[in-house]
């Protein structure tokens, strides 16, 4: 993915607070529903009531657990005379006719509901029969209408209020649409492929920078946990990632010397090869390896090559322990 300057939607950012700590390690991994949350933009632009979301970006194995519409609401409009309503029916349909929306079977009701007209900020509705309609077929998907009722159900016109949209009004403010996905895959791949220089910044050699003696010590000392810390903009990341800055991976390092003792968290297979080596029963056949032997998730908020927004949680990031295997 390219190099990003934009803003990340705030509710994308304090969603990854909520779920994540500093370095990205999960807090609840009950919080989220699924392992994706992809947001959209609205790319109609429109100063009236209708939306599009482009989802090409959805892959076909991902299942659509939830589609929220985010909408901000600004102040009312000032009107003339005393004010009739406090409350409003914002109802979301999905269009079905692009052209003639308000035709018989032109629109399908998603959602309704009654908000004051006395206050701004976030209007959320659920519309996930429409979407996951749109990634089944890609060519249904003719956007989104909203309306504006008293609360009888009646129109009201003009509208006594308006929400953001794209143009002219503040990045963090622009109609959204939020996915909670999940692709089924234990452990999502890194997109690695692609990258310049892959894990490393064009131009620049890993270096060895430690004395063979020194190196023969670390193999003499038992396998253990040690610290490892990724930076996202060493690694030539940070361009897409959008938090965490880097992490502590954690690394496996040292010797399983025989016999091995319960310390060592051995396999029955690495027990037993422990055995062979020691005994050198077998030829070819080495001592067990010090490895991680539990891995935990990390969450990356990042934008992909849409220039959407995802918060991702990819597992087996983080050495938790390790063991003689």
């Amino acid at each position: 993915p390219p190099t990003h300057f934009k803003q990340p939607p705030q509710y994308m950012v304090d969603l990854f607070n909520t779920v994540a700590n500093a370095d990205g390690v999960t807090k609840n991994p009950d919080i989220l529903k699924g392992n994706t949350v992809r947001s959209f933009l609205d790319k109609t632009h429109s100063e009236e009531m209708r939306f599009l979301f482009v989802l090409s970006s959805v892959a076909k194995n991902e299942k659509i657990l939830t589609a929220e519409l985010h909408l901000f609401r600004l102040w009312p409009r000032v009107t003339d005379g005393p004010k009739r309503h406090h409350h409003c029916r914002l109802s979301v349909y999905q269009v079905l006719e692009k052209d003639k929306p308000d035709t018989p079977g032109g629109k399908k009701l998603l959602a309704s509901q009654l908000v004051s007209l006395q206050t701004s900020g976030w209007v959320v509705f659920a519309i996930t029969p429409a979407v996951r309609e749109w990634t089944e077929d890609e060519s249904s998907n003719q956007g989104l209408l909203v309306t504006v009722q008293s609360p009888e159900g009646s129109p009201l016109d003009p509208p006594p209020l308006q929400f953001a949209t794209g143009w002219g009004h503040h990045e963090s403010k622009k109609p959204m649409l939020v996915l909670f996905t999940d692709d089924g895959r234990r452990g999502a791949l890194l997109p690695t492929a692609g990258f310049a220089g892959g894990f490393h910044t064009p131009g620049i050699t890993p270096s060895l920078g430690r004395s063979r003696s020194t190196r023969s010590l670390d193999r003499l000392k038992p396998c253990q946990l040690h610290p490892l810390s990724v930076d996202f903009e060493e690694i030539g990341w940070s361009g897409w990632i959008i938090s965490p800055r880097g992490y502590n991976a954690f690394h496996c390092k040292g010797s399983c010397p025989f016999p091995l003792g319960e310390n060592m968290r051995p396999t029955n297979h690495a027990t037993v090869q422990s055995i062979i080596n020691a005994l050198k029963l077998s030829e070819g056949v080495s001592s067990p390896c010090c490895v991680p032997d539990k891995l935990y998730s990390i969450n990356l908020l990042y934008f992909d090559d849409d220039e959407n927004v995802v918060l991702k949680q990819y597992d087996d990031m983080v050495a938790g322990s390790c063991g003689c295997h």
